[in-house]
């Protein structure tokens, strides 16, 4: 590994305005696991994946995101799917057709490239964008994606950690080592990097390193819990030291959806919504993943629209 290093214990780079609960989505059609994706999204096309970012970007959204697989093992294709969408290409089109919303990848598996690689790459992404990128990391945990591109699975934490310190060596300096990387980046000092994961590493990760959180999975009821080890651990490491913190609550529909829901989605008016939301924001939680229930890209779009105007501006981190 390269043996240039940023300080790991310097100050997170923070993008979410201070007192602010912000909000953004992951993008339908460019990961169709079932898990992830609503079933219409298995006959959408390009058309909606730019509608959905447009209609980001026009009602305040503060992020889109798109995941990051490169090839799913055979043994995980029905539960997985094989559609997921290179999150550097696909970011880099909707840059082009935005203005305004931040481009974020939630997450990206850093082991599977070299840092200077991913650094080039989204230093590129921000010069081309005019700044809006948030680079969201992870270790990864599919052990035959691993296997299929040749990169030790159990290696991929220690692997993730030099990516990061690589990376922000890269941004902070035009030359890592004695290799100079261009174009820079707009952002400065440097683009934000989040780290996604819910495990005592990924929060641990989060405390030494990071500029931000993506927790992937965690309960509601777990929150305090993970935010109290975290801080613990920051306390050690980075005193006083303040990452954006996110969630990816519960799914929501604004309003009477008149048809079945998927489980534990919240549904009502826009101050029932916010007050559940608001409960993350008391947490110190400043950033939400939110999951509109859907049926058509009209109806994420209606939505999304609805969630901008109705819901945002009673968000709050008090």
């Amino acid at each position: 590994m390269w043996s240039g290093r940023a300080d790991v214990a310097s100050d997170p780079v923070k993008v979410v305005p201070e007192g602010e609960l912000v909000f953004g989505i992951q993008l339908p059609t460019v990961a169709l696991s079932p898990r992830v994706a609503a079933p219409w999204e298995n006959d959408a096309g390009v058309d909606d994946l730019v509608r959905a970012a447009k209609t980001a970007d026009r009602a305040g959204f503060f992020y889109v995101g798109v995941c990051d697989h490169v090839a799913i093992p055979r043994a995980y294709a029905d539960a997985m799917s094989t559609t997921w969408f290179n999150p550097v290409a696909t970011l880099g089109f909707l840059a082009g057709q935005t203005e305004r919303v931040r481009l974020l990848t939630n997450v990206y598996v850093a082991p599977y490239r070299h840092p200077l690689d991913t650094a080039k790459a989204f230093a590129t992404l921000d010069a081309l964008s005019g700044g809006r990128v948030i680079l969201g990391v992870g270790a990864g945990h599919v052990e035959g994606e691993f296997d299929a591109l040749g990169i030790p699975f159990k290696a991929r934490g220690r692997m993730l950690d030099e990516a990061i310190d690589t990376i922000v060596a890269a941004w902070s300096d035009e030359f890592v080592d004695d290799v100079g990387l261009r174009p820079r980046p707009v952002q400065q000092p440097r683009p934000p990097i989040w780290i996604g994961g819910s495990g005592n590493p990924a929060l641990r990760r989060v405390a030494e390193r990071g500029d931000g959180w993506i927790p992937q999975g965690t309960p509601r009821a777990q929150m305090p819990e993970q935010l109290e080890y975290l801080r613990a651990h920051r306390d050690e490491v980075r005193p006083g030291a303040q990452p954006d913190l996110g969630v990816i609550p519960e799914g929501y529909y604004l309003g009477d959806p008149g048809w079945d829901v998927p489980p534990f989605t919240i549904t009502g008016p826009a101050e029932k919504i916010a007050e559940s939301m608001n409960e993350f924001g008391a947490m110190g939680v400043n950033h939400l993943q939110i999951r509109p229930a859907s049926r058509s890209i009209d109806e994420l779009c209606d939505q999304m629209e609805a969630f901008g105007t109705e819901v945002g501006p009673l968000l709050t981190t008090k």
